[in-house]
């Protein structure tokens, strides 16, 4: 029963260092989705202005004069980088979502069998896993949303 317990325990430190993964990704794609919201806008913005309009880049302190086409061919290297770092993300989100599955399958095997030998503890930490399963599945539809 003690090597069980220890099972069970093993497996709940692994689902939560794959939610704590997982909240990290999420939290990426975020912020690269706001990255390429701002920079869509900008894209708008150079793309409603004249050819011989003044854009300025502030570096530092000082504004300096930039081309139009010098702008916007910057701010399109970033979109293209920002959405190839959404799809590296993307892809972590989704083996992470794997491996969770996987774990998932092997906790539940073991739980049926044990079910009834579990101890107080035990059940605690099958309602833990079972919580963690929840959490992950929430955070990657939050994820795909």
């Amino acid at each position: 029963m003690a090597d069980a317990q220890k099972q069970m325990q093993a497996l709940t430190e692994e689902f939560q260092a794959l939610q704590t993964e997982l909240d990290g990704l999420v939290e990426a794609r975020q912020k690269l989705e706001s990255q390429q919201q701002e920079n869509v806008g900008v894209q708008k913005e150079f793309n409603s202005l004249d050819d011989e309009s003044n854009i300025y880049k502030l570096i530092g302190p000082v504004l300096l004069k930039q081309e139009k086409s010098e702008a916007l061919m910057a701010v399109n290297g970033r979109l293209e980088f920002i959405e190839k770092e959404i799809k590296r993300i993307e892809g972590q989100i989704q083996e992470n979502q794997d491996k969770s599955d996987k774990k998932r399958t092997e906790v539940s095997a073991p739980i049926f069998i044990i079910t009834g030998m579990l101890s107080a503890v035990g059940l605690t930490i099958v309602m833990q896993i079972v919580q963690f399963q929840t959490q992950m599945q929430q955070a990657a539809a939050a994820a795909s949303a």
